[in-house]
């Protein structure tokens, strides 16, 4: 349906402007993380029903993975740039080659293996680049968070369809977790700011997991995973529009090169498997290529 695919595209794009607007609020990351969380929580309980269902001790877990995910995420976006962080969470994919066959059972195919050189090399580059201490601690958050994220969505998939639960519980754990630190900071919200987080929170969090659960159920994970991909394309031009923030010459290349590498993995996945019709209860969390947070 190209409804379906719209959803997906339009929470794709939405998903990208996290880093232009994260750059742009004046509060520091811990007070931007529990704010967006919290915001994000109240959202996603509203607009998803599922969300209200009490989760799992196994999904707290998966919950914890998601919040750490978060934290990371916009941490590693306020110290360096935001191309860099998006790239850097991209190599999720690597971690879940590498991990899925202890801990899910899961034998990479011969393809997924010569993809995780090529994931090495384009990650490598985004070190060359000329970098102060601060941007070297911001690249290492993102690597972290990729690992998260990869983390985060192999729970997922040993988990029954009812994630939407574990979204809401992961980011009111992201809230918890940062409120101390955010209530110590030093800087006050303006108008400016607050409207940022509610936009973060309702729009590029919220209603963007409620088109994405939507319309994914309607289309494959391989196509789904492809027009996901728009959000680290976008994510570098928007704070490039809006900051004025240029991403180093190595880094672009490098992050060129998990891009492809993720799109010729897919692809050879899409070529593998037999097409099947979605069921109506897939939920994105439940491909392995996975959705972004």
């Amino acid at each position: 349906m190209v409804r379906s695919r719209l959803m997906i595209l339009a929470a794709a794009v939405l998903w990208s402007t996290g880093g232009a607007a994260i750059k742009l609020i004046s509060l520091d990351g811990w007070q931007i993380i529990a704010g967006r969380a919290l915001i994000a929580a109240l959202t996603l309980g509203l607009v998803m029903p599922g969300a209200r269902r009490w989760p799992s001790r196994r999904a707290l877990g998966a919950a914890a993975l998601y919040a750490v995910t978060m934290v990371l995420f916009v941490l590693a976006t306020k110290l360096t740039t935001a191309a860099n962080a998006i790239f850097l969470q991209s190599t999720s994919p690597v971690y879940v080659l590498l991990l899925s066959p202890r801990l899910l059972g899961e034998r990479p195919s011969r393809n997924e293996k010569l993809a995780v050189p090529v994931f090495l090399l384009g990650l490598g580059l985004f070190f060359v680049d000329q970098l102060s201490a601060g941007q070297l601690l911001g690249n290492a958050l993102a690597l972290l968070s990729g690992l998260a994220c990869g983390l985060c969505l192999m729970s997922f998939r040993a988990l029954p369809d009812d994630h939407a639960a574990v979204l809401v519980s992961g980011n009111l754990l992201a809230c918890l977790c940062a409120l101390p630190m955010a209530l110590a900071g030093a800087a006050r919200p303006g108008l400016a700011d607050l409207a940022l987080l509610m936009f973060l929170g309702t729009v590029q969090i919220g209603l963007s997991y409620a088109l994405f659960s939507r319309g994914v159920r309607h289309t494959p994970a391989v196509e789904a995973s492809l027009l996901a991909l728009v959000e680290p394309v976008l994510n570098p031009l928007w704070a490039l529009l809006f900051v004025g923030e240029r991403p180093g010459l190595w880094a672009t290349v490098g992050g060129a090169i998990i891009l492809g590498a993720t799109v010729w993995r897919t692809l050879q996945v899409a070529r593998a498997a037999p097409p099947r019709a979605p069921l109506p209860s897939q939920n994105p969390a439940r491909r392995r290529d996975g959705a972004k947070w």
